[in-house]
């Protein structure tokens, strides 16, 4: 993997597409310190000093410097757009501890919309996702507090707590004409980054719920489980990033590239000359060009777009789903001073063909939207045989004897019951993206096997 960027930005990027409650990734880190700036506007600076003075004189209660100082630069960040924000001692030191995975809280990634907090996704086996709360659920009350107008960092304080301590928010959901209330008991977030398991013989599935600053080596030592498993390479693999809400630039670039041998994967562009990165793909390829479905939802955002936009831009998966987030802006931390800091956009970045992903998200090769199928009974799996037809020919053999029956290898009863239970069953889309990558296989294989005939 070769990576090509300024040395202002070696430390790794933030690529979430809002606020986590109680969790926080690597960012981006540029040194502190005094940097070139323009002329200040002094008739704007002048106006600022009277607005703070008579709020000094006039308003009800004493108002503290301190706080007027910090709520005033909240404001003029949380203007600029909705992932540029001021940490102040506490919510910097969260930050730099959130790099370990573990945190407290309810496991969402949200951000605002129309005054309200948007669940952008839930985190997977987390006290959020066991409740039930899905990507795009609206919060509207926490606790019976109304929070329209309220900051993210403000709803998000509302929403951390002390582990074991329970909470309840008012969703709003597009399918559901009224509100409804969801209690949920805060705990301490343990995030396993990387998930896999064999679907059948020869076809994987991993599932990478956040990019984390370990999140390559976890991928590449399950994927070496899943061939130990399979007792050989791969005919495919199934790559999961629904839900994903990103994480560190770092973790995309490292997945990306473990399945891609040559080309970009991602560059950025900002107004100052540090912010310009490309990152590109080293020579080898985890699969040896086995094929590749991509999941992705709503709730895959940032770091997710970014794989799935370089493996589609490179026609080395297919992506399947519905249209991803649309957060393609790249946030920097800039130290204030030892305590405090701004996380400030200072990048946009775009796949290897050049598209934007910022408010626009990546349109999947198939849209499949999420199903369900929930048999009545186990006889409602059975499919029709001849003998369940009326009028059928009556059989010639004999009956075969409770003695026969008895006898019966146990292997063959195993193998019937395995295929009345598929592992995909409960997951619609899951279960049509293994339908599309056995498809492409043996076309694949064929098509290989024709071009080698004489």
């Amino acid at each position: 993997m070769r990576f090509h960027f300024a040395q202002r930005f070696c430390l790794g990027a933030l690529l979430l597409a809002g606020a986590t409650v109680a969790v926080t990734h690597a960012e981006e880190t540029a040194p502190a310190g005094p940097q070139p700036t323009a002329d200040l506007p002094l008739d704007e600076l002048r106006t600022f000093a009277d607005v703070f003075g008579r709020i000094k004189e006039d308003y009800v209660e004493q108002a503290d410097d301190r706080s007027l100082i910090e709520s005033a630069i909240r404001g003029m960040l949380s203007g600029l757009d909705p992932h540029s924000s001021y940490l102040n001692a506490e919510e910097y030191r969260d930050l730099q501890v959130g790099t370990s995975g573990e945190f407290g809280g309810l496991g969402i990634e949200v951000g605002l919309e129309d005054g309200f907090v948007k669940v952008i996704a839930p985190i997977d086996d987390t006290p959020a996702q066991r409740a039930g709360l899905q990507a795009g659920d609206m919060i509207i009350r926490i606790d019976e507090k109304p929070i329209k107008g309220l900051g993210l960092d403000e709803a998000v304080k509302l929403m951390r707590g002390k582990p074991g301590t329970e909470i309840r928010l008012t969703i709003m959901r597009g399918t559901e004409q009224s509100p409804f209330d969801v209690t949920i008991e805060r705990a301490i977030i343990q995030v396993a980054s990387v998930k896999s398991r064999m679907l059948e013989p020869g076809f994987g599935y991993v599932r990478i719920t956040s990019f984390q600053a370990h999140t390559t080596d976890d991928m590449q030592k399950a994927m070496g489980q899943l061939e130990k498993t399979n007792g050989g390479k791969l005919e495919g693999l199934i790559l999961d990033l629904r839900n994903n809400p990103g994480g560190v630039l770092s973790g995309a670039v490292g997945v990306s590239d473990a399945f891609l041998t040559r080309g970009l994967i991602v560059y950025t562009q900002g107004r100052v000359k540090d912010s310009k990165m490309q990152f590109e793909a080293g020579p080898d390829d985890l699969l040896d060009g086995a094929p590749i479905v991509v999941l992705v939802n709503g709730g895959s955002a940032s770091a997710s777009e970014i794989v799935a936009g370089a493996l589609q831009d490179h026609k080395r998966a297919i992506i399947m789903g519905t249209r991803t987030f649309g957060k393609g802006s790249v946030q920097t931390i800039v130290p204030i001073d030892d305590t405090t800091a701004l996380k400030l956009t200072t990048a946009r970045y775009y796949t290897p063909s050049g598209r934007s992903i910022q408010a626009q998200g990546i349109e999947p090769d198939i849209v499949l939207h999420p199903g369900e199928f929930k048999p009545k009974s186990d006889d409602d799996l059975k499919s029709v045989k001849e003998a369940d037809l009326m009028r059928h020919l009556g059989e010639e053999t004999e009956v075969p004897s409770a003695a026969d029956e008895a006898q019966r290898p146990p292997e063959e009863e195993k193998a019937n019951e395995e295929d009345s239970d598929s592992p995909t069953i409960d997951d619609f889309q899951l279960n049509e993206a293994l339908n599309v990558l056995k498809g492409v296989t043996i076309f694949g294989s064929r098509k290989a096997g024709s071009e080698k005939a004489p």
